[in-house]
């Protein structure tokens, strides 16, 4: 027996290596990237702590050098996807019914493991399946997902720990189930971290997990898997999935012990999901908790004050790190025509500077699109653009799919603010620039909040604080995360809760309590402690 309150360690924010010549960490990873690339990989149905073959495989490919084979995965049948419920369901009553402080232990461990031993494979994975450099693999694979674990559960002690008054001779308490069923997680291909945190945040609440990674996200996940495995997770508490997404989540949606959705993608397939599960409403045991991060179509705008050096790196990061392919990217940017000369000067210079290729060579800043289809689609757009009357190419508009997906980073010029690249989410290294004169500065404010069907990022610079203060209070409806002489990516956890709201999700807040409310429902009890035994009250006298 246990009779002591206990408290989880404080976080910090793990801290980011950085990756120098002639560092510990660059030799060692790239020792690690090189030795994942030379071998083969089978990532099995993860399924009750069991690795599970299928009688249908796909493979897995580095983007960046699309033809060599990293592997194969197992591709689930709506029979696995079945087993995959019952295993959570089983597995349901022993973890709910764990001490939370049993379960904060293995969540820590995870999140040590992913520090130390797991660091170098992790970031190695990340790098060669989603092509990610080396820096943009650390502060996701390594550091996010760190984060995400030690905060969490930090949240989750300050959850438990909230408890309503009681008034003299009676006692109340709140106490926080996990939810009535199970949770199904989806998670996207751009963020490994994401991929530990939308089944492990879930699940860290006392609930069990049917998680469906990105068939493009597959070859890091396992990782993520290994690491749970190893941290000790109880067979059954989170089953990963592979394959059909409609099948899979039709299969998961009929289940009448589906209590919520966990979810990162496009905002169509969300939308499609919310339709599926009102349309079963009536099957489920109770209303499903739907939670969703979805899609952006993020901005940045600069008034005349600006620092344009400021600026223009705020652009070049905001737009093409991870080669545009973040929710939060900047994609269309409102340019002062005061400072426009002088800024497109700066601009194109500094991508000038930008370098393409292999993850592994550590002096490109971009590497490849994550797969054909995505390639595909941008260099329509790219076309398309060179085509209009009202849009031009002013920078870069190469690609190239010889031996990976590459796009260069292009710069569009537009005459019309409304203009089909700055209100379509593209997902790419693609921005749109809009100029506009500066009297028109509140006009173009009420531009940018009505422009985009989305609310997820956006970014202003500026030095006028009284004009900062105006287009703050302005904007608030069009951002869920919004900063101020800075780049409109990088939320760190535990410091900037990140989500958006329209059509951009439901604004839970990954990162921080409240997102990990979602996972929960309240129960309160109130005891007295002497009961009255006379129904009738004073006034009744």
């Amino acid at each position: 027996m246990n009779n002591s309150i206990v408290n989880v360690p404080i976080p910090i924010n793990e801290p980011i290596k950085e990756y120098k010549n002639n560092s510990p960490e660059k030799e060692s990873v790239l020792k690690e990237y090189k030795k994942l690339r030379n071998s083969k990989t089978d990532v099995k149905l993860w399924i009750g702590g069991k690795f599970i073959e299928s009688s249908k495989t796909a493979s897995m490919s580095p983007p960046h050098d699309h033809k060599h084979i990293l592997g194969k995965y197992y591709l689930a049948e709506k029979k696995h996807v079945e087993l995959a419920i019952k295993s959570a369901l089983d597995a349901k009553e022993n973890w709910s019914n764990m001490r939370w402080e049993e379960r904060a232990s293995i969540f820590l461990k995870a999140a040590e493991l992913v520090a130390g031993p797991y660091r170098d494979k992790i970031n190695a994975a990340t790098m060669l399946a989603q092509s990610k450099t080396i820096f943009q693999a650390e502060i996701d694979a390594a550091c996010e997902l760190i984060d995400f674990l030690k905060f969490n559960v930090y949240s989750m002690q300050h959850i438990y720990s909230q408890q309503p008054k009681s008034d003299p001779g009676l006692w109340n308490q709140l106490g926080y189930r996990p939810l009535e069923g199970f949770v199904y997680a989806v998670t996207p291909f751009n963020f490994t971290a994401i991929s530990g945190n939308l089944p492990g945040s879930a699940a860290m609440m006392g609930n069990t997990v049917v998680w469906k990674p990105s068939d493009h996200q597959i070859y890091s996940a396992k990782v993520v898997i290994d690491v749970f495995k190893e941290a000790g997770l109880p067979d059954g508490v989170i089953n990963a999935v592979y394959g059909d997404p409609e099948m899979i989540t039709n299969t998961i949606l009929e289940s009448k012990h589906f209590a919520g959705i966990h979810f990162t993608g496009s905002t169509s397939v969300f939308k499609g999901l919310w339709k599926k599960i009102g349309a079963n409403i009536e099957n489920y045991n109770s209303y499903p908790r739907i939670v969703g991060e979805t899609g952006g179509k993020d901005f940045i705008i600069a008034h005349n004050s600006a620092n344009v050096d400021e600026f223009v790196t705020a652009v070049i990061r905001g737009a093409f790190e991870f080669q545009g392919q973040k929710c939060s990217a900047a994609s269309r940017i409102y340019l002062p025509k005061s400072i426009s000369k002088v800024f497109y000067e700066k601009l194109k210079s500094e991508i000038s500077k930008i370098k393409m290729g292999s993850p592994e060579d550590f002096k490109n800043f971009m590497t490849a699109v994550i797969h054909e289809n995505s390639f595909d689609k941008l260099a329509g757009v790219i076309e398309k653009v060179k085509s209009d009357t009202d849009a031009e190419i002013l920078i870069g508009g190469g690609y190239d799919k010889s031996k990976g997906y590459f796009i260069e980073p292009t710069v569009i010029k537009t005459s019309n603010a409304k203009y089909y690249s700055m209100e379509t989410e593209l997902f790419g290294p693609l921005v749109t620039i809009y100029e506009y004169d500066d009297k028109d500065w509140n006009k173009t404010l009420n531009l940018v909040d009505e422009t985009s069907e989305y609310a997820l990022t956006g970014a202003i610079f500026c030095d006028d604080r009284y004009v900062l203060s105006e287009a703050v209070d302005k904007l608030k409806n069009c951002a869920g995360n919004f900063y101020i002489n800075d780049k409109c990516t990088g939320a760190v956890v535990g410091q900037q809760p990140f989500g958006g709201a329209r059509g951009s999700g439901t604004n839970d807040k990954a990162g921080s309590y409240l997102n990990l409310l979602r996972w929960v429902s309240p129960r309160l009890i109130k005891e007295v402690f002497v009961p009255p035994k006379d129904f009738k009250y004073p006034f009744m006298g």
